[in-house]
């Protein structure tokens, strides 16, 4: 019988560093998230961690220790369906956390407003957790359920965790009262769009498609103006039978607003179709030097 070895690439010792203090950070920021704003004012935020908030006022405990507890079971569960890597960088995380979670308890809310309060608490955690996805973990054991539950059931990950976080939201609403359950949602929905700035970037891909009969002068504008490739396609038209060229590129969505602009300026009758990309690989994307 032959013993063979795999080798495991490793990731640079900077790369681990890079992602260890991003974890961190984002951690940290959660808690403040929490501690700072939202939890004084008895608004809650999904998942595991609004559980945790609940529980944390009812049994009059420190927010970490819940936190804490709840997660492990998800932790084990992140380790052996998702993987070595991201498990320590959760473990990690969470670790931080309720670390820090119980490290603020006792400091006094930043603001009694109510508004203000679930508007800049639910931005500040969702950059923290945005953070810690980014870089290879999370902080809630309710992502890693739906991951696991989304091979079996046929909804998204998406689908899910909203799913869930509707009866944990709810629940807000006997736990503290109607109008800290509708904050709750508010600050939620202001976290899950700070989440997904923080994870996508600002430089979030999206393609491009444009059908017009000076395909070639706006495909040479896009080159030279923005400094991206373009591919024409052969198209034809179902009602009218017509052959064209369709021009594609893809863009970032700092770039939309000169793209539009570029395209007006050549033909305004031209038809646009412009989408989101959830990630762009290889080719060459990257940008050109403008000259």
């Amino acid at each position: 019988m032959v013993e063979t070895k795999t080798n495991h690439k490793r990731l640079p010792k900077t790369r681990i560093l890079q992602r260890a203090i991003f974890i961190f950070i984002g951690a940290v920021l959660m808690a403040t998230g929490l501690e700072i704003f939202l939890v004084p004012n008895s608004v809650i935020d999904g998942g595991i961690t609004g559980i945790s908030i609940m529980l944390a006022h009812i049994f009059g405990l420190p927010l970490g220790v819940f936190i804490f507890i709840l997660n492990l079971p998800f932790f084990y569960l992140g380790y052996k369906q998702i993987g070595k890597t991201f498990a320590l960088s959760t473990i990690c995380g969470i670790i931080v956390l309720s670390f820090f979670t119980s490290l603020f308890y006792p400091i006094p809310a930043f603001t009694d407003d109510i508004l203000l309060a679930t508007i800049f608490g639910g931005m500040i955690l969702g950059v923290g957790v945005g953070l810690v996805i980014r870089y290879g973990g999370a902080l809630d054991g309710t992502e890693i359920l739906a991951i696991v539950v989304n091979k079996k059931i046929p909804f998204s990950v998406g689908e899910i965790v909203m799913f869930m976080n509707i009866f944990i939201l709810g629940a807000a609403g006997f736990v503290f009262s109607w109008d800290r359950a509708m904050y709750s949602i508010l600050a939620y929905v202001i976290a899950a769009k700070t989440i997904d700035t923080v994870v996508d970037g600002l430089e979030q891909s999206k393609s491009v498609w444009v059908i017009s009969e000076k395909n070639r002068e706006i495909g040479e504008a896009i080159l030279s103006r923005l400094g991206r490739g373009v591919t024409y396609l052969e198209g034809e038209g179902a009602y009218s039978g017509d052959n064209t060229k369709v021009v594609f590129c893809v863009i970032t969505r700092l770039e939309e607003s000169k793209l539009i602009s570029v395209i007006d300026d050549i033909d305004p009758s031209a038809f646009l179709a412009i989408a989101d990309i959830a990630e762009v690989r290889g080719g060459r994307f990257k940008k050109k030097a403008i000259h």
